[in-house]
């Protein structure tokens, strides 16, 4: 089976989720996993990019749609997005990331 290149995009912001006060920020979640997929999946090409919910101007139109829908809609975040399939939030879970994963054709290593 080949592998179809996703994109992972981690929707967050600087300042914790009033809900998430003990939970890794955003940044940090797009850091963990940016290297626990790369350690999973190596030599599969992915993309994975960090959008500010708060600014979201130096991205495409879609994303910066989003990053307003996450705050209107009043999302938990890191909102955690894999090829426009919302994967998790607040809290996302490695098992979800590395179903989505699969579901592209990503086998572990």
């Amino acid at each position: 089976m080949s592998t179809n290149p996703v994109e992972i995009t981690i929707y967050g912001t600087e300042v914790l989720c009033p809900s998430c006060v003990n939970l890794p920020s955003s940044k940090e979640t797009y850091e963990w996993l940016q290297a626990a997929v790369s350690r999973k999946y190596p030599n599969q090409p992915f993309t994975i990019s960090y959008i500010d919910i708060f600014n979201p101007e130096n991205c495409e139109e879609k994303k910066k749609e989003f990053a307003i829908r996450v705050v209107e809609e009043d999302m938990f975040y890191p909102v955690v997005v894999i090829n426009g399939e919302i994967v998790g939030e607040g809290n996302p879970k490695l098992k979800a990331v590395y179903a989505e994963m699969e579901k592209y054709g990503y086998v572990a290593s």
